[in-house]
C-alpha cells in the first residue's frame, strides 16, 4: 500500500478570512469583480465536471489527448522522481503521467495540491489503490501560496494543467511563474497546460454552452456567498454573460443584474447596490500565443524544451526547464 500523507497548510478559518477579504475588495471596486477560486464548493465542483464533458468545452479533452500522446515523452525528458500537481482536483488527467512515470521507472512520489481536503482525500484514496508502489503526499493549500511547502527530496516536475494559469491577470502570472521558478532548482521542470488564441466563435461557446450548465456554474458563486457569508443574493436576478476581450485576449465571464437591487452581506456588514444591466466579473480565462507564453516563461527563469499542440492548435502542453 502507498505511504499516504495529507499536509494541511491552510485552515478553514484562513480560507474564510481570504473569502471575506476578496469579496469586500471585489464588490466595492468599480467595476465589481469576484475571484474565480470561490466557484468551487461541492455544487460548483460538480457543475464544472459536467462542463468538461460538454461538446462545446474543448479544453479538457484536447489537453487530455495531448497528455496521452506525450506522457512517456515527458517521463523520459524529465526523468523525475517526484510529480507535483498544483490545483489537482480529481487528478483525472494526471493518471496518464503517473502511469508513464512508473513505466519509465523514475517516478516514486506524487504530490497533489488542492484547497479542498475532501477532494484530495478522495483522489489520494483512488490513486493509492491504482498505483500501490507510489508514495502520495497531499498538500491542502492555496496554489498561489504553497510553493515553499513542496517536498525537495528528489528531482521534481511541477504540473499546472487545465489552462488555470489563464485565470490570473498578467501581473499575477508574472509573480506566480517567478515563484515556481524560485521553488525549483536548475534542471527541474514545469509542465504547463494553456489555451491558445483561436476563432472567437469556438472560444466563446466553451464558456456559454447551449445547455446552460456554465450559466448555472457561474451563478452558483452567489450561492456560495449566501451560504458562507450570510449574503442575500438572488441568483435568479442575474444572467450569465461570456464574451471575448480582444484587447486583453481573454474570455470574461460575468453576471449581469437584470434589475436594480441591493444585496446585504451579513458577515461583512456590507450593502452592495447593483443597477439594472450592471455586470460583475467572475472569471477571466486568458488565451495565449506561443511567443507570449514563451516570453513569460523565459522571463520567469525557464527554458522551453517542448511546445506540443493539438492538430487544430487550440491548446498547448508546454514543458519548461528551470535554468539558473
Amino acid at each position: 500500500m502507498s505511504d499516504i500523507a495529507l499536509d494541511v497548510h491552510i485552515s478553514p478559518e484562513k480560507l474564510l478570512d481570504d473569502l471575506r477579504s476578496d469579496v469586500r475588495q471585489g464588490l466595492t471596486a468599480s467595476p465589481k469583480w469576484l475571484s474565480p477560486k470561490w466557484f468551487y464548493d461541492a455544487a460548483g465542483s460538480e457543475l464544472f465536471e459536467q462542463i468538461t464533458e460538454l461538446p462545446e468545452y474543448y479544453p479538457t479533452r484536447t489537453e487530455r489527448a495531448l497528455i496521452e500522446e506525450h506522457a512517456y515523452d515527458i517521463a523520459e525528458k524529465t526523468d523525475g522522481s517526484i510529480l507535483v500537481e498544483l490545483g489537482s482536483g480529481s487528478s483525472e488527467k494526471t493518471r496518464l503521467l503517473l502511469e508513464a512515470g512508473i513505466k519509465h521507472g523514475s517516478l516514486r512520489k506524487y504530490v497533489p495540491q488542492d484547497v479542498s481536503p475532501s477532494a484530495l482525500e478522495g483522489a489520494i484514496a483512488q490513486i493509492s489503490q491504482e498505483f500501490p508502489s507510489l508514495d502520495v503526499q497531499g498538500i491542502v493549500s492555496d496554489f498561489t501560496d504553497t510553493l515553499h511547502n513542496l517536498p525537495a527530496d528528489g528531482s521534481r516536475t511541477i504540473a499546472f494543467l487545465g489552462g488555470t494559469l489563464g485565470n490570473l491577470i498578467p501581473e499575477e502570472r508574472d509573480v506566480f511563474l517567478a515563484d515556481i521558478a524560485s521553488a525549483l532548482v536548475d534542471g527541474e521542470f514545469l509542465l504547463l497546460g494553456v489555451g491558445l488564441v483561436i476563432d472567437e466563435d469556438v472560444m466563446v461557446p466553451a464558456y456559454d454552452d447551449a445547455a446552460g450548465v456554465t450559466a448555472l456554474f457561474n451563478g452558483n458563486v452567489l450561492s456560495v456567498l449566501n451560504a458562507r457569508l450570510g449574503a442575500n443574493f438572488d441568483p435568479e436576478l442575474f444572467e450569465h454573460v461570456a464574451l471575448w476581450n480582444s484587447d486583453d485576449e481573454w474570455i470574461e465571464m460575468r453576471l449581469r443584474a437584470t434589475q436594480d437591487q441591493q444585496v446585504h452581506i451579513e458577515d461583512l456588514d456590507l450593502d452592495v447596490a447593483f443597477e439594472r444591466g450592471e455586470e460583475l466579473r467572475t472569471e477571466i480565462s486568458a488565451k495565449f500565443r506561443r511567443g507570449g507564453i514563451e516570453r513569460e516563461l523565459v522571463d520567469a527563469g525557464f527554458r522551453i524544451d517542448e511546445f506540443w499542440t493539438d492538430p487544430d492548435t487550440r491548446f498547448a502542453l508546454v514543458l519548461a526547464r528551470r535554468t539558473i
